[in-house]
């Protein structure tokens, strides 16, 4: 038997997670709007700020949100990465798009893919509109839309589209 030691730079060891996930009132409201197709977020009473998917909460002031606020389909990429790496059991290959995704009306984003383009094309304040899966298919899921695909319009100015949903916003505060 041998002394030399040989480095080891990888293994693979599949693990299982199993888990419970309850949704919510706020979730559930939500996810019942996507089994519909509608795409529903919440107001915050202290900002006035809509956020999607709604949490029940404020994420800045902890105050409950109640007012419900129908938003659109059509939204700014704010942020994005090209994935290279394949993950395992998913349909999408690489290379593809993640993107954080700010619907028109909401303040928070949410990730989601962007597809049914060339990669080199989308920048930061790209305008999206989702791909919905057919109707027949859908579920009280997120997953309902397929991708979102950039529209033919002239990309956002993130600063601008900040500053627009700031004066917007104002118009909401209870605090």
């Amino acid at each position: 038997m041998s002394d030399e030691k040989t480095m080891v730079e990888g293994f693979e060891a599949p693990i299982s997670l199993h888990y419970t996930f309850a949704a919510g009132h706020a979730i559930s409201k939500f996810l019942r709007s996507m089994k519909e197709g509608k795409i529903v977020g919440q107001r915050s009473p202290a900002t006035g700020k809509v956020i999607v998917p709604p949490r029940g909460s404020c994420p800045e002031s902890g105050k409950p949100t109640t007012e419900e606020v129908e938003l659109g389909d059509t939204g700014t990429v704010i942020t994005f990465t090209v994935v290279h790496i394949p993950i395992p059991n998913n349909p999408v290959k690489p290379p593809f798009i993640v993107a954080n995704i700010c619907l028109d009306g909401a303040d928070q984003t949410f990730i989601h893919l962007v597809s049914d383009c060339n990669n080199d094309d989308v920048k930061i304040g790209t305008r999206v509109k989702a791909v919905w899966k057919d109707k027949a298919e859908w579920d009280y899921s997120m997953d309902n839309i397929k991708y979102f695909k950039p529209l033919d319009e002239a990309p956002v100015d993130i600063e601008k589209l900040k500053a627009s949903r700031l004066k917007e916003v104002g118009k909401y505060r209870h605090a």
